[in-house]
């Protein structure tokens, strides 16, 4: 079958076609190409705030915000009117959301490891951070799940100082609910900075903002870049890029939630990517009528319509191998798997979080159901993992020997030193069994 793009919602092509293979390259080098051109101007955004500190995060929040702040600093006040601002429906669905998240993050919390051996004590043990930096991202839209999935693993993993960062409005405030989940998770300090310039801040330190140990969260490409450059100075989560859906079907799946979900990740930004691998033409045709229904009724068409034009696809598949085998490659940070064969999902490795059946939609996993929802992208799921609650802890490793454990190997030690030509690797060893001490 020959499609035509233009009398498309959403571009159709034949996975093996040259066109698909234009957009997957388009849809892998697009983080790349967008660091590029922003590189420079996050690099001097770091260098200022080192120099200048709160002076540079004033001045760029009348810049880029276009507020004048007299400080930096969400206030007690602040904090306890939020919560008398917002509707008791959002305060039950955040509280709820609170206790699964909670709860799913706190059950995975790792223990300590012992291994025992002939008088060697080796230990493994799990500390947490001490200071946390949580980014919150605002500006198109306000995000009250992020504070959650932020800050809660990094309670649950016993951090003692959680510092927040979020973008403010033209007046100075912050988003009630997001003030709200912040209150409710406990967060110690919240100051009213965003972009590059926040990630400079928490890395650092400011006059105001103390330096943290890792900052986690999701942003925009100058947040991204920004936690990029000063990985080393402080420990990072990853480099997330633009919100991405992948949907594999068998071809006999529901078109209307098929293309429900692509647009849910549609109308986060332009950026965004929405991508459906099917075995079937005829759902391929249904599915991409369906989201041009559905766009017309959205409220966010503009900027979903936008992200489905440029990185949204249909890509058909002649058989159920190759399509996995292009979802492994394409390593998305939501896949949804919609197959009456469920024990596909085993052969499915590479991918933030995976969604499995017609009633586990990609937005169940962003509020309620408790796992992670920032989540690596681009790719990066081949090697990274969700933020949790091991993100927030560090490991340390112990050892203790008796001297009778360490005279049984003390030899292939220093046998082992010698060969690497470390001598005094070797004395260390073989003085405490030497006939002159």
């Amino acid at each position: 079958m020959n499609y035509k793009e233009e009398e498309s919602a959403v571009n159709i092509f034949k996975l093996n076609s040259e066109r698909a293979r234009a957009f997957l390259n388009k849809i892998s080098s697009r983080q790349a190409d967008m660091e590029d051109k922003v590189l420079d101007t996050v690099r001097e955004i770091i260098n200022k705030v080192r120099q200048n500190g709160d002076n540079a995060l004033i001045s760029y929040a009348k810049q880029f915000d276009n507020v004048e702040l007299k400080s930096l600093e969400v206030s007690s006040i602040e904090l306890s009117q939020a919560e008398q601002k917002i509707d008791k429906a959002v305060k039950k669905a955040i509280d709820k959301a609170y206790e699964n998240i909670w709860e799913f993050q706190s059950a995975q919390k790792p223990e300590d490891f012992i291994y025992e051996k002939e008088g060697i004590i080796s230990k493994t043990r799990y500390i947490p951070i001490e200071t946390a930096g949580i980014y919150v991202p605002g500006g198109k839209a306000a995000y009250p799940s992020s504070v959650l999935m932020n800050a809660i693993p990094a309670r649950t993993a016993g951090v003692k100082n959680i510092i927040m960062t979020v973008p403010c409005d033209e007046n100075g405030g912050i988003n009630p609910e997001v003030l709200y989940a912040a209150k409710l998770c406990k967060v110690d300090r919240i100051f009213k900075v965003g972009g590059a310039q926040a990630i400079a801040a928490l890395a650092y330190g400011t006059e105001s903002i103390p330096k943290v140990d890792i900052i986690t969260g999701p942003g925009n490409i100058y947040v991204s870049v920004a936690k990029k450059l000063v990985y080393g100075a402080v420990n990072v989560d990853m480099i997330a890029g633009p919100s991405e859906i992948l949907i594999v079907s068998d071809g006999n799946q529901n078109p209307s939630y098929i293309a429900a979900d692509l647009i849910s990740q549609a109308e986060h930004d332009e950026l965004a990517s929405s991508i459906l691998l099917t075995l079937s033409d005829k759902e391929a045709e249904a599915v991409s009528n369906e989201v041009g229904v559905q766009l017309s009724k959205l409220p966010k068409s503009k900027i979903a319509s936008e992200a489905i034009k440029n990185y949204g696809a249909i890509l058909v598949c002649d058989t159920k191998q190759e399509l996995i085998d292009i979802a492994n490659q394409i390593a998305p940070e939501h896949l949804e798997v919609l197959f009456e064969d469920k024990k596909i999902a085993d052969s499915l490795i590479n991918a933030g979080c995976i969604f499995s059946g017609e009633y586990s939609p990609e937005p169940l996993g962003d509020y309620m159901a408790g796992p992670n929802h920032i989540l690596p992208t681009n790719g990066s799921a081949r090697a990274f993992s969700p933020l949790g609650i091991q993100s927030f802890m560090k490991r340390s490793n112990y050892i203790e020997a008796s001297k009778e454990g360490l005279e049984k190997i003390y030899k292939d030690i220093a046998c082992f030193a010698k060969a690497e030509n470390l001598d005094g690797h070797a004395n260390s060893i073989l003085r405490r069994f030497s006939d002159d001490e």
